[in-house]
């Protein structure tokens, strides 16, 4: 199934007006999919009961969430990796820097090879 896209402009970042504005291809969303949904689908692909799915899918996000709290990488092989990150202020020097120039943590994400190879060879089609 291809990736649905649809055209849009965009101005210069920076430019005051704008600038020259060019048309730049962005993807269509074609809904979501909830714990529910993935549930369904893997069901299809394994033995597993709902119910044991699920928690699976549930404990797997505590086990994610303590581990990236304790600043762990999480590799799920052919899935990918997540990885915490910082955002923070300059110092002047390592002495004068403090915690509270931390702006805040986020979670980023690198997907595996496996995922990475089907992005590299899909297909896309302009959305009408």
């Amino acid at each position: 199934m291809p990736i649905k896209y649809t055209v849009i402009e965009r101005g210069e970042l920076g430019v005051t007006g704008g600038g020259t504005k060019r048309w730049y291809a962005q993807v269509k969303t074609e809904g979501e999919m909830s714990i529910d949904d993935l549930v369904k689908e893997i069901e299809k692909f394994s033995a597993l009961s709902e119910a044991d799915i699920r928690g699976v899918i549930i404990a797997l996000e505590n086990v994610i969430q303590k581990e990236l709290a304790n600043s762990k990488i999480i590799r799920l092989d052919k899935l990918g990796s997540f990885y915490p990150s910082l955002s923070s202020g300059g110092a002047e020097s390592e002495d004068k820097f403090n915690v509270n120039l931390i702006k805040g943590a986020k979670v980023n994400y690198r997907p595996g090879k496996r995922i990475t190879d089907a992005l590299n060879t899909a297909t896309f089609t302009k959305d009408k």
